[in-house]
């Protein structure tokens, strides 16, 4: 089971040879133009075309220009096979376009084209509600278990020492921050909070996504009635937190700006597919590309 960084090339195979088979798959409401964003990660920063600007790890890019009221004007990416071209080479085909804020074209440098360590898409949205996801991670999993099972205190119980004197540095996956046995875990909660949108909130449209080191639930329900703003999504991560006791990052559930790993793109960081799932019995092992050389 191959559970380490993806490469550049591999990254790149993944993104020319596999994710396009799945744009059919994606869920309805990610288009080119539906959410308000698209974001890339990269694992090395790269400079912009300003030179006083500094180099970036991170970019967001519209998916619609604007006038002075927000409205908008011009869409800037045509169909998703514009979107997944600037996926594949973010600085050839940055929409900011020859701005001096946009990606310095590779061409003209020395280090490499960027690769997507990870593919983002905004929660906000142009044509239905703010989307409403609730993130449960294995690394918060695994420092739960960590808290549970020393019992002594230690001087940092914020950093590695935890996790190493619970052993959890040591057991499968060595290095990472929590074992399997957290990541299954955090399936089992995913579909806890799938039955409990279901069941205490007669949701009719619900999703499990397997985000590579734990899970996505979406509530995809338009909800009429309040629309799931700030303060119902406040109301639910306390029912999540303390009625249900599930480990939630609350933030990622009432924070607008957020944005959610893309379904289909690549976790590099554990060579995993981002997937919806339909079972807490998923095995990760399933989810490693074609492209990725074992």
């Amino acid at each position: 089971m191959t559970w380490r960084q993806a490469t550049r090339e591999e990254i790149y195979a993944y993104y020319a040879e596999e994710f396009p088979r799945y744009l059919d798959d994606l869920p309805e409401f990610i288009t080119a133009t539906g959410p308000k964003q698209y974001a890339v990660a990269f694992r090395e920063s790269h400079p912009v075309r300003k030179d006083e600007v500094p180099d970036k790890d991170f970019i967001r890019r519209d998916t619609w220009q604007t006038d002075a009221s927000g409205d908008r004007t011009t869409p800037e990416f045509d169909d998703l096979e514009d979107v997944v071209e600037f996926i594949r080479h973010p600085a050839r085909n940055d929409p900011l376009g020859r701005s001096k804020f946009a990606l310095a074209d590779p061409e003209v440098l020395e280090q490499p084209d960027p690769r997507p360590d990870a593919v983002y898409y905004a929660l906000d949205h142009w044509e239905r509600p703010w989307v409403l996801l609730v993130d449960i991670d294995a690394k918060e999993i695994a420092r739960d278990r960590a808290d549970e099972m020393v019992s002594t205190d230690l001087d940092d119980r914020g950093d590695d020492a935890l996790l190493d004197a619970a052993g959890i540095l040591d057991a499968a996956p060595e290095g990472y921050p929590y074992a399997f046995e957290d990541i299954d875990r955090a399936i089992e909660y995913g579909f806890e909070v799938r039955d409990i949108f279901e069941d205490d909130f007669d949701a009719e449209e619900t999703m499990v996504v397997y985000s590579g080191q734990g899970v996505h639930v979406y509530l995809l329900d338009t909800d009429p009635a309040h629309r799931y703003d700030e303060q119902s999504r406040e109301v639910l991560n306390d029912l999540l937190l303390e009625t249900y006791d599930i480990p939630i990052d609350p933030v990622v559930t009432a924070d607008r700006r957020r944005v959610a790993r893309l379904p289909y793109s690549l976790h590099a960081d554990v060579c995993s597919i981002v997937q919806p799932i339909e079972s807490p019995a998923f095995d990760v092992r399933s989810a490693t590309p074609e492209v990725i050389d074992e």
